[in-house]
């Protein structure tokens, strides 16, 4: 196979009828152990690491004073995490998978020795920053490795021991993190990824062979994309900060044109960021990573909204509120783990279509319930959220591996854990601004609530609805792809 030939999918799958029949106990063993256990921490990393600030950098800005610089220790590690996730496979093409997991590693060390050890705010937001810078890359990196570390069998199976990680972080984390916070330091939540990282290190060193991928000579790294890119996110975080609707609305403007001008740029370029199709409607890759940034950006009306609405429509306490938003990402790791134990890559692939549909109908039942003050379709609907991303997420993933080119595969794999971060970032700025035109705000009365909240998931529903057209559309491109 030449470097430009797309695998057909069909013909992959007749040629290994024998790897068909993988289990999850062959990820343990001896051959994949490592590489398993390299990639969900290279996971954890960012997923832990999210909530174990989240929880207790309240704290720290309690004791170090700077407050109005909180959300900047956000908006910092989310910038530079697009930023470094859009530039890890440059960097890997240029200088090996080895080498730059291990700098970026040691990046994220720094950033995070940096924040544990601060006598001050601003020491925090550089520590941020280099969280972000490094974590994004390694994120991207880990799911690049993810086909050459593993045989196509097993694709599925490390998707879902992804989503077990996320899960065990979206329970684990916060209590880690309160419990530290609590009972030793601020510093003890902060300083917990730092032995996780050193040991990632450690099993990249012994598990990630040497030499660089890609070609001979590795092109320029796009700076001006990479800012442009990095300023046009900035925008978009910048816009939840500020109290007013036309400013964010400005904002937000800006943002899009700012990105849309990227995409055009880069996809002009010999020296692309993206994969040559991102975003296009004719090639599957395309259509493909319109779905991994619309789900995350319509399903940001409940990551954002879902407890502050069960608290004030509902009078819920935190915890019950708590457990009913935990629900989605329970059903998440327990559909992802049922669609990766299917043995039929075909039939996975027939599901996944199946994923942006449960997301618009269980963000539907959050709106009903909304609407109509009935409490008990927010369970449903939030099973199924979790489920239309534990049925496609994994399987979308390996499509746009599979359906990409040789010598685009690792802009297409690096892209998947950006899209997700971004699509994230987008809606939740894009419907906090839905929610203050609607009259949104610690003042607002119960009706007022209710119905920017209903508008807010209407919102929602309306791109779910999107992703649904896509994912027909990548699933219709894909096996017309395969045919060809």
């Amino acid at each position: 196979m030449t470097t430009d030939n797309i695998p057909c999918i069909e013909e992959q799958m007749a040629a290994r009828p024998v790897e068909l029949s993988a289990g999850w106990a062959e990820l343990l063993r001896p051959r994949h152990l490592a590489s398993t256990i390299t990639l969900c921490l290279g996971v954890a990393l960012f997923a832990f690491n999210e909530f174990f600030i989240s929880t207790a950098l309240p704290t720290a800005v309690e004791d170090l004073g700077g407050a109005a610089l909180l959300s900047w220790a956000f908006t910092l590690y989310l910038v530079f995490a697009i930023i470094g996730g859009m530039v890890a496979a440059n960097l890997k093409q240029r200088f090996g998978a080895r080498n730059t997991l291990l700098v970026s590693a040691i990046i994220f060390i720094a950033g995070t020795v940096s924040a544990t050890f601060a006598t001050d705010m601003t020491q925090v937001l550089a520590g941020r920053l280099l969280q972000g810078a490094g974590e994004g890359i390694v994120a991207a990196l880990c799911y690049a490795l993810i086909p050459e570390l593993f045989p196509p069998r097993l694709v599925p199976k490390v998707f879902g021991a992804e989503a077990i990680v996320w899960a065990l972080a979206a329970f684990s984390g916060p209590l880690v993190a309160g419990g530290l916070t609590e009972h030793l330091s601020w510093r003890a939540a902060f300083f917990v990824s730092i032995p996780v990282a050193a040991l990632f290190i450690l099993l990249v060193l012994c598990i990630v062979p040497h030499g660089v991928s890609g070609l001979q000579k590795a092109p320029s790294i796009p700076f001006a994309r990479l800012a442009s890119a990095g300023f046009g996110i900035l925008m978009i975080s910048l816009s939840g900060a500020v109290g007013s609707t036309a400013p964010m609305a400005l904002l937000l403007s800006g943002a899009m044109v700012v990105l849309t001008a990227v995409v055009y740029l880069d996809r002009r370029s010999a020296n692309r960021v993206l994969p040559k199709a991102a975003f296009t409607a004719d090639k599957a890759v395309g259509t493909g990573l319109w779905v991994v940034l619309l789900m995350p950006l319509a399903q940001a009306a409940g990551t954002v909204f879902l407890v502050y609405s069960l608290q004030h429509l509902w009078q819920l306490g935190p915890t019950a509120a708590g457990a009913l938003s935990a629900v989605m990402a329970i059903s998440w790791s327990l559909t992802a783990i049922v669609v990766a134990s299917l043995p039929s890559l075909a039939l996975r692939n027939r599901i996944m279509l199946a994923g942006p549909v449960l997301l618009l109908a269980g963000l539907a039942a959050v709106m009903a319930a909304i609407g109509s003050g009935a409490l008990w379709l927010v369970l449903p609907g939030q099973v199924m959220i979790g489920a239309g991303f534990g049925t496609s997420w994994g399987t979308i993933s390996q499509l746009m591996m599979d359906v990409s080119t040789d010598s685009e595969r690792d802009r297409t794999s690096a892209m998947l854990p950006t899209l997700q971060s971004a699509g994230y970032a987008i809606g939740a700025a894009f419907f906090g601004l839905i929610a203050n035109v609607m009259g949104f705000g610690e003042t607002a009365s119960g009706e007022t609530i209710r119905q920017a909240m209903f508008v807010v998931f209407v919102t929602g529903c309306a791109i779910a609805a999107v992703s649904v057209f896509f994912g027909l559309r990548t699933g219709s491109l894909a096996r017309r792809q395969a045919r060809s």
